[in-house]
């Protein structure tokens, strides 16, 4: 148990089910998906979502003024956001979403981390494990009342491009994508428009998805480390981790958290910036 009152980065649906509607207890779906995907966070949402649980929509929850996708607000901001959706400083918080891989709660996991907040830790296996379970679903939008959310910002958790263009003229931390092995290589286009085909030099591949097992849930620690290690990662050094838009690449920092690797960042800009930008990439 943390001094947070939570077990750890994760939690699972037996620890939560029994802790339903307690209070200083936020729930928060941070469900979020590629258009290529043709699903309606908010809609799945409205259909059936864990019972009392607020609804934190990504591509809201961000820097509106940047051309780019998902990107980190400032912390005043931010910190309005996350009152809004009634989260309070001393509150713990509890983030899932609906993808059954995990993809995007560890952004919103990552969102409150930066923001200072450690009482935060992700469903393991989201909604999927929920209703497997045979545990209640709520239709419509639960209710809640603003708090007051106090941010205080970790810039060490989050990597800019210059930031990332220093790290890899130095070599002073590896780079991890979370991306699928095609997009990677070049062979798969970009989902995004005016993109090119490639990765940051330098960068290793691990897919979001091969944290998981077929159950949805994350990898044990031990299984987790060889799929880090696969890719070629060395855990005794930091890791920079980034994807498409900068929503995966949370997937790959907790995966790091849940080991004991503290010295992980996120490039917030991720490809969407870098692929977007003049500047050398490995096409394939």
């Amino acid at each position: 148990m943390t001094e947070s009152g939570l077990p750890g980065p994760t939690v699972d649906v037996e620890w939560l089910a029994p802790r339903l509607g307690e209070a200083g207890l936020v729930i928060v779906d941070g469900s979020w998906y590629l258009p290529a995907q043709n699903r309606s966070a908010a809609g799945e949402y409205l259909a059936g979502h864990i019972p009392g649980a607020v609804f934190a929509d990504l591509d809201q929850l961000s820097d509106r003024s940047s051309p780019l996708p998902h990107m980190l607000p400032d912390p005043d901001t931010l910190g309005r956001a996350f009152g809004m959706l009634g989260i309070g400083n001393d509150d713990r918080v509890v983030v899932y979403d609906g993808s059954g891989v995990t993809m995007s709660a560890g952004r919103l996991w990552w969102m409150l981390r930066v923001a200072g907040h450690d009482q935060v830790a992700v469903l393991d296996g989201g909604m999927t494990a929920w209703r497997g379970a045979g545990h209640p679903v709520q239709a419509g939008w639960s209710r809640w009342s603003p708090r007051r959310f106090e941010a205080r910002h970790r810039p060490e958790l989050v990597r800019s491009l210059d930031q990332v263009q220093s790290s890899i003229a130095t070599s002073s931390a590896q780079l991890l994508d979370a991306r699928s092995r095609g997009r990677f290589g070049g062979s798969e286009p970009e989902p995004r428009p005016g993109l090119r085909s490639g990765h940051l030099p330098g960068a290793r591949n691990l897919p979001y998805p091969e944290l998981t097992g077929p159950d949805g849930r994350l990898l044990s620690g031990e299984a987790l480390s060889a799929r880090f290690k696969a890719a070629g990662i060395d855990l005794t050094l930091p890791v920079i981790t980034s994807c498409g838009s900068g929503v995966t690449a949370c997937a790959l920092a907790l995966g790091l958290e849940l080991m004991g690797h503290r010295s992980w960042s996120v490039y917030d800009g991720s490809w969407s910036e870098w692929g977007a930008a003049e500047g050398p990439a490995i096409e394939r």
